[in-house]
């Protein structure tokens, strides 16, 4: 059965602000020569949309542990108390930026700062790989190569 996508025009943003539209093309013809064009608009998330998607690469985190308060956590329960944090706050988070720093990075109760353990065994504060995901979703389009032949 395949899975729905919970958000799928989030996703779909997603993924052209990632610059993966090349991986939903299919195989490409074997180039010769490669010629760069120009990099394709980027389409510009609003605040909402990109903490969401900050939400979503951490629920989609294959192999994953989110570490709150000593208790380990899949991806899906992960992002539920995200949403559940989010929804609280209200106006008072209006940015990705905001976001991170007052809810996704750590314990309001406790203090302790979250983490998160990638399948390979790494473990990194969870503000470190959320600061990363946003300059991933606000980086400029990676320019495209055509191939000549």
């Amino acid at each position: 059965m395949k899975k729905r996508l919970r958000y799928p025009m989030l996703a779909a943003a997603i993924v052209a602000a990632l610059g993966s539209h090349a991986a939903l093309a299919g195989p490409a013809a074997p180039a010769t020569a490669h010629t760069p064009l120009p990099p394709l608009p980027a389409p510009r998330l609003s605040e909402a949309q990109k903490i969401q998607a900050l939400i979503h690469s951490v629920e989609t985190l294959q192999g994953a542990v989110f570490i709150r308060n000593g208790s380990e956590y899949d991806g899906a329960k992960a992002a539920a108390h995200l949403r559940t944090k989010l929804d609280y706050a209200g106006k008072k988070v209006q940015t990705a930026e905001q976001f991170i720093d007052k809810l996704a990075t750590g314990s309001s109760m406790t203090g302790q700062p979250y983490k998160i353990r990638f399948a390979d065994g790494r473990t990194v504060e969870s503000a470190v790989f959320f600061h990363e995901q946003l300059r991933k979703l606000e980086a400029p389009p990676v320019p495209r190569a055509v191939s000549k032949g």
